[in-house]
């Protein structure tokens, strides 16, 4: 597995990176699998870790009164953390948990903070993962507070064409907010009553 070339597709999309905190960064980090099911992070525990993606996807959800509640989903070229416990040093308010397959670069906070502090060109390529990560939560905010089920399930497939094929159906729903058979309704619009 080519590492740096795996950062310089991820420097494209968020903010290049130089050839030497690329170094630093591998050096500092590993590459690890993760079974389909797999859960890294559990409510209530402290996490420093963070992964990216290199191939698979993952999610973050809660537990609320029993029901499993997606919040967001990570593919290819993302990065998965729990972002409150990673940020903030708090308990995680979320579990993590791989829905593939997954290859990912393993990293820690510890080597965020020393690769920000040390490399400019490190410091915007966080900043902008965080800026494009917010922007994600408050469209999704926006998206559930404001649209309707069915335009929230085709906005869903405008950022994820091919979601359905790798998330399951019950936590696509959960994570648009509506039931597995709203989501079934608007599927397959033959079926509605």
């Amino acid at each position: 597995m080519n590492i740096e070339k795996i950062l310089n597709e991820i420097g494209e999309i968020y903010s290049p990176i130089s050839n030497e905190c690329q170094k630093e960064f591998i050096a500092n980090s590993k590459i690890s699998t993760f079974k389909k099911g797999e859960i890294v992070v559990r409510e209530g525990q402290f996490s420093k870790k963070g992964y990216l993606i290199v191939q698979g996807c993952s999610r973050a959800y809660y537990l609320k009164d029993g029901k499993d509640i997606s919040d967001w989903f990570t593919f290819e070229n993302q990065i998965m953390a729990s972002i409150v416990s990673f940020f903030s040093k708090e308990p995680s308010p979320h579990y993590v948990e791989f829905i593939e397959d997954s290859t990912v670069i393993e990293f820690t906070k510890d080597t965020v903070d020393i690769l920000t502090n040390k490399y400019h060109d490190f410091e915007r390529f966080i900043s902008k993962v965080i800026t494009e990560t917010m922007l994600g939560l408050c469209e999704r905010l926006y998206t559930i507070q404001f649209n309707k089920a069915e335009e929230r399930y085709k906005h869903l497939l405008t950022i994820y064409p091919d979601i359905t094929n790798r998330i399951p159906l019950t936590h696509i729903a959960s994570y648009l907010g509506i039931t597995l058979e709203t989501l079934s309704r608007i599927r397959n619009p033959k079926n509605r009553i």
